[in-house]
């Protein structure tokens, strides 16, 4: 069972066009959990290993949330950092979450030893039914600052 989390919310301000982000029982740190965005949302899926990339935000143009590829460099809010494959199955969305924090949690402490030490955060991008029945069974890991954005990559070397 991963950590308890308490979650980002965007939504945006009637009338005011503003994004506002709504920390859910948190102190000053944001902690996100496996709803923030799913394989369904508008530019996941074009993340790939290693990248940097935005939370959901709301774009006019495209009438939805979208994800953005960003450079680590320019203050990015997540970065890729494995694949789980989750196998075959009925979809069963507790057991793929499931699978994703164990999945995503041990190659996190494979590469960071632990959230204290690296001051990360780690959650993960889940399949969706939709996509599941259109064999998708990926599952993407992404480590963000819990403090704010990152501002170079924070992949280290692979012990």
């Amino acid at each position: 069972m991963p950590p308890r989390r308490c979650s980002l919310t965007i939504s945006a301000v009637a009338g005011a066009g503003l994004a506002l982000a709504v920390l859910s029982g948190c102190g000053g740190t944001t902690h996100k959990d496996d709803t923030l965005m799913d394989a369904q949302t508008t530019g996941v899926l074009d993340i790939e290993g290693g990248e940097c990339f935005s939370d959901p935000t709301y774009s006019e143009a495209a009438a939805e949330e979208v994800v953005l590829y960003t450079s680590c460099e320019d203050g990015a809010d997540n970065q890729s950092y494995h694949f789980v494959h989750a196998p075959d199955g009925a979809w069963d969305r507790d057991q793929v979450a499931e699978l994703g924090w164990e999945g995503c949690g041990e190659e996190f402490r494979n590469r960071w030893i632990s959230q204290e030490e690296s001051d990360l955060d780690f959650f993960p991008i889940l399949p969706t039914e939709q996509t599941w029945a259109d064999g998708d069974r990926v599952i993407m890991c992404a480590v963000y600052d819990p403090d704010g954005q990152l501002t170079e990559s924070a992949l280290p070397l692979l012990r």
